[in-house]
């Protein structure tokens, strides 16, 4: 960096002075002398051909105008040379830095406008001097001798026809200001005065980004995301003046337990206001999730204290969202996603509480959401299959029937059983297309045995069916055209419908399963003994078969030392007479010992289902059980 000034190899050269010749010829002198080889400034220069570029009717300007021009103009401006240093100034140059015009002289001009702060602006300088960059502009911040600061903007490009450059300082400082201002109504929300989400975003990913470099903080960073509980209501019943001052009120406490955990505004805007009743605090360096509990308790405890706003005592409370990780790998995205999701947990659980981000149940949440996305296209392709359980005659072991379990091949995670996917299907809808499928697909293979065995006698498939694709589909006109379609007779097809679906059906449910009774088709209790268990109901119902609950089962079991739970027994017993006295066959679920399926054969169940004789399989392997006693029936 240049020193303040040089030694004086020529007399100095005032910007008001006029010896015995001009002050153009003063400064041409200066230059010419330091660069005998470069041609003076324009219109600085004595020689012949500047003249004969003159107008013949107007006169050429001579060296005197351009003098007083460059001394009059408003833009304050210097030429320097090529090392630097200034070799005339103007006075509103010398205005703006509070200094007389000849004492900028021999000035070195980055020191005068502070060129050398950064290194990339000192390196664009220093090109420019030399002639390999044409222009340089920039915005510095300068200090006037009064103590004042202004905001310039500086320019520098060559002088035609020399080695010099021409130096232009702005004050820009009113437009700064503005600028200013506009930004801070920009950034800021009008009710309560707090960073808005746009400038919530931009500290977020600054400190995101600076904690990738920085060396002295903790490298994590955390997050409060709240919103006040029922909100809406107060908007609703005491209008929005006063839901905007109860905002401005709650954005006031949310400050004051940020000021005094710490965080506050010593390291920029942390609370904001993302919008409507949601609230966001950051905390930068954070230590841990302890901090960011100790804060979100704090937050809570005083958004629960009553407001009192202009005679109207109002108490509301918050649920809240806190996320709290490493900065390296976390972008703000990813970060607020994480927060809204946690924030949907407080709500979910019961509200006017504060829940840690958990990235298990997270995952959870992604496999679902992930799943549901992917469901309805992957029946299109093909990525479902049936597999078929057997159910049993108890008395003879023979294989009646068979039901129909659906398996998702995700390319992503494997094979997966109903238990992962059918709730998922019940609340999209697209239970209805999986279940047309799956009714169809199953029904051609119950025709295909037949066809393939037709010595023995037919089993009959049995398909879970929905409740809402009783409601959202035509299931009667399905189940009729697929029996069509695939010649299967309706007494070889069984729906089976859970308790709870079954027991509260009215309307339209109701009709639908009488409709297809009379057509033939066994209709089936599924889990029977954990819904409603409404008895009386239950003699009205097109049903054919009650399907026992494994629950019940379980509590039959010798095995292992366990004792038989006689309760269990007494029950099942009452059950099974009270079916078969209304026209019903029984069938046990999940028999997996000959102990079970033997004290289940003297109460009077009609068949069994489970492990015992089969897990899920194949239809090959089914095949191969029809007509022949699988294992572990016993006699």
């Amino acid at each position: 960096m240049h020193g303040h000034s040089r030694a004086l190899r020529e007399p100095t050269v005032s910007g008001t002075s006029e010896g015995t010749g001009s002050a153009a010829d003063s400064i041409r002198s200066a230059i010419t002398e330091r660069h005998p080889a470069v041609p003076a400034l324009p219109g600085m220069s004595s020689e012949p051909e500047v003249a004969s570029m003159a107008s013949p009717t107007r006169p050429a300007p001579g060296a005197r105008d351009f003098r007083a021009a460059f001394d009059a103009a408003h833009l304050a401006m210097a030429v320097v040379d090529r090392e630097g240093y200034v070799v005339a100034a103007n006075k509103a140059l010398a205005a703006l830095l509070g200094a007389d015009p000849h004492e900028l002289v021999e000035r070195a001009a980055a020191e005068l406008v502070d060129l050398a702060a950064e290194a990339r602006t000192w390196h664009a300088y220093q090109e420019v001097l030399r002639g390999r960059q044409a222009r340089l502009r920039c915005t510095r911040r300068l200090k006037h001798p009064d103590g004042h600061s202004l905001w310039t903007e500086v320019t520098l490009g060559p002088v035609p026809g020399t080695r010099d450059v021409l130096l232009s300082v702005a004050d820009i400082s009113d437009r700064r200001d503005l600028q200013a201002r506009l930004r801070h109504l920009q950034m800021h929300d009008p009710v309560t005065r707090l960073p808005n989400r746009a400038l919530f975003f931009e500290r977020l990913s600054a400190a995101l980004e600076a904690a990738s470099y920085e060396d002295g903080g903790t490298g994590r960073i955390g997050l409060c995301y709240l919103d006040l509980d029922g909100f809406k209501a107060v908007n609703d019943t005491l209008g929005h003046r006063v839901g905007d001052r109860l905002l401005t009120a709650v954005a006031a406490r949310l400050t004051q337990c940020a000021d005094q955990s710490g965080y506050g505004r010593t390291s920029g805007h942390l609370v904001a206001r993302l919008g409507g009743d949601e609230f966001a605090l950051l905390v930068e360096d954070s230590t841990g999730t302890e901090q960011l509990a100790e804060l979100a308790r704090s937050v809570l405890t005083a958004v629960q204290e009553p407001f009192d706003l202009a005679g109207q005592r109002l108490s509301v409370s918050a649920s809240i969202g806190v996320v709290e990780r490493a900065a390296a790998g976390t972008s703000a995205t990813g970060l607020m996603q994480a927060a809204d999701t946690t924030l949907y947990w407080a709500k979910a659980d019961g509200k006017a509480r504060w829940t840690l981000f958990d990235p298990e149940r997270n995952a959870h949440r992604m496999t679902r959401q992930a799943l549901s996305s992917t469901l309805r296209p992957a029946v299109e392709r093909g990525e479902f299959e049936l597999e078929y359980q057997p159910l049993v005659d108890l008395e003879s072991g023979a294989v009646r029937g068979v039901e129909a379990l659906v398996r998702w091949n995700h390319p992503q995670f494997g094979t997966l059983t109903p238990n992962r996917f059918i709730g998922i299907a019940e609340e999209d809808g697209s239970i209805v297309q999986l279940g047309q499928w799956v009714l169809r697909t199953a029904c051609r293979q119950a025709r295909r045995w037949q066809i393939e065995q037709p010595s023995d006698s037919p089993v009959f498939v049995s398909v879970n069916v929905a409740v809402r694709q009783v409601w959202d589909s035509d299931l009667v006109g399905d189940v009729a055209e697929i029996l069509a379609e695939t010649g299967l007779a309706p007494q070889l097809l069984q729906l089976e419908l859970t308790e709870s679906a079954v027991m509260g059906s009215a309307g339209r449910p109701l009709q639908a399963l009488q409709a297809l009774s009379d057509m033939g088709v066994r209709i089936a209790i599924d889990d029977f003994g954990t819904g409603y268990s409404n008895l009386a109901y239950l003699s009205r119902l097109p049903v054919s078969v009650l399907k026992l609950d494994g629950s019940f089962v379980r509590g039959f079991r010798y095995e292992e030392g366990a004792h038989p739970n006689p309760a269990d027994e007494t029950i099942v017993e009452a059950l099974v007479q009270l079916a078969h006295r209304l026209g019903l066959t029984v069938t046990a679920e999940c028999v997996e010992t000959a102990g079970q399926a033997a004290r289940l054969r003297r109460v009077g169940c009609d068949t069994g289902q489970g492990w015992l004789y089969s897990r899920a399989v194949a239809p090959e392997r089914i095949a191969e059980m029809i007509g022949t006693r699988p294992e572990g029936t016993g006699p």
